[in-house]
C-alpha cells in the first residue's frame, strides 16, 4: 500500500505548520484579510488543518456541501480565490513539497472552486 501525502509529509504536525504559515500570508493580503476580520483564527486554522489533511489522504473528512455552507455568505470572487490558491501553492513550496505532490493538491483545491466562489465577476 502506498504512503499518503499526509503520511509522507509528517501528518497533522506538519500540516498544521503549513496552514499556519498560509494564514500568516493571507492575513497580510489586502484582498484576502477582510474575509477573516473578527474570526477566531485558532479555530479556523484547526478546521483548515483538517481540510488540508483530508486532501492529503489523512484521517480527517469533509463534504463539499459543508465547504459550500461555510463560504456561502462570504461573497468570495474568483480573484480572491485565485490569490488564496497562489498563496497556498507558495506555502507548499516553502515547505519543500515535491512539485508533483503540489500539483495533485492544487488540483484538489481547484476542483472545489464552485463550492467556495460565491460572487461572479
Amino acid at each position: 500500500m502506498s504512503q499518503s501525502l499526509f503520511e509522507k509529509y509528517g501528518g497533522f504536525a506538519t500540516v498544521s505548520r503549513i496552514v499556519s504559515a498560509f494564514y500568516d500570508q493571507v492575513l497580510e493580503s489586502e484582498r484576502l484579510s477582510p474575509y477573516f476580520a473578527g474570526l477566531d483564527m485558532r479555530r479556523l486554522v484547526d478546521h483548515q488543518t483538517k481540510f488540508i489533511s483530508a486532501l492529503m489522504g489523512g484521517p480527517a473528512s469533509f463534504s463539499n456541501e459543508a465547504l459550500q455552507r461555510a463560504h456561502s455568505r462570504l461573497s468570495i470572487d474568483n480573484a480572491a480565490f485565485d490569490e488564496a490558491v497562489d498563496l497556498l501553492k507558495m506555502t507548499f513550496e516553502d515547505f519543500d513539497m515535491e512539485e508533483g505532490d503540489i500539483g495533485i493538491l492544487m488540483g484538489e483545491v481547484m476542483s472545489r472552486r464552485s463550492y467556495i466562489v460565491t460572487r461572479k465577476g
